[in-house]
């Protein structure tokens, strides 16, 4: 019996050898993920492979992007099945078919802390209402831009901080069915929400390192949380865990062993989260870059031939 994991009505069992990958195919560190109104889960890369596909099952589908990004970071799918990818390398924002067809690229270098976008990106949402873009700007930047859907900037809010409306690496981004904006404020340790039009309603302290964020069609609201750095990483119960919220703020469980690990019930680095139509989840990880040498010199040794593991799925229980 695989893990169980969370609580309440919140539980989920980790679901053992997914993704199924070919010959050839290595993941390598996930930066993130979105799944489609089919139930494709599309995942976002550091590998050879930038953007994977797969079905439910974790069969695989097909990969695309080669060649195209400097610094794969955050996804976001819009309602007909685009995906965009942010490029903290190139500081754009890029939209594609789900074959992996470019249609139109949005953004370019600012100066860093300028308000401009864009220093970094690191993540987008497309909002349910208007259609139009959230733009989480991101690691040389603190602001939150909005963007039409055919690329004109519309407003921007936020400046670096730890105040109200400030930010410290504002890394993931959600907009709910009333346009209100959820903000993992990744280096303040908390979700920051706002309206539309970027008016502070509530900030939720207290969560460790907050990096992915996804929102089910119940008002769920799920928070990837990542390890602390290495000088702390053998601290019990920081980060490395997913916090599951309600649209008010009020933790419903929160799930991950009190230490880092890569075995059913762990979690290593966790960078990005989605949410499928069924309440399955996928936590995108990124040991590689957060984890250090020791670290993963271990975990490869402990898998044997096998690769560290880099996207965990758990199904919804009940």
């Amino acid at each position: 019996m695989s893990a169980i994991m969370g609580g309440g009505d919140l539980t989920y069992q980790v679901v053992e050898g997914w993704p199924k990958l070919p010959e050839g195919v290595l993941l390598d560190d996930c930066a993130g993920a979105v799944v489609d109104s089919k139930g494709r889960v599309y995942v976002y890369t550091r590998g050879e492979h930038p953007v994977v596909a797969f079905d439910r099952e974790g069969s695989y589908q097909t990969s695309w992007g080669h060649g195209v990004f400097g610094g794969t970071h955050g996804i976001a799918i819009g309602p007909d099945d685009s995906i965009y990818c942010t490029d903290t390398q190139h500081h754009v924002i890029r939209k594609f078919t789900p074959e992996g067809k470019l249609l139109q690229t949005i953004g370019g270098p600012a100066d860093r802390f300028s308000g401009q976008p864009f220093n970094r990106p690191a993540h987008l949402a497309v909002s349910p209402v208007s259609g139009d873009l959230f733009v989480a700007d991101g690691y040389g930047n603190a602001r939150i831009h909005r963007f039409s859907p055919d690329g004109r900037l519309l407003y921007s809010w936020g400046e670096a901080g730890t105040g109200r409306g400030q930010f410290v690496v504002p890394h993931n981004i959600v907009v709910d069915e009333d346009e209100n904006v959820f903000v993992a404020d990744r280096e303040n340790h908390r979700v920051q929400v706002f309206t539309a039009k970027g008016e502070f309603l509530a900030a939720w302290p207290g969560i460790w390192r907050a990096a992915g964020l996804d929102m089910d069609r119940a008002g769920n609201v799920y928070v990837a949380e990542m390890p602390p750095p290495l000088y702390l990483l053998d601290a019990p119960n920081v980060g490395h865990a997913v916090s599951v919220y309600d649209k008010q703020g009020n933790l419903q469980t929160r799930f991950g062993a009190p230490t880092p690990g890569q075995g059913p019930g762990s979690f290593s680095a966790p960078h990005g989260i989605a949410v499928d139509s069924h309440g399955d989840l996928y936590v995108c990880e990124m040991p590689r870059f957060n984890m250090g040498s020791e670290w993963m010199e271990e975990a490869q040794r402990s898998r044997g031939s096998g690769e560290v593991r880099r996207i965990v799925k758990l199904a919804r229980q009940g």
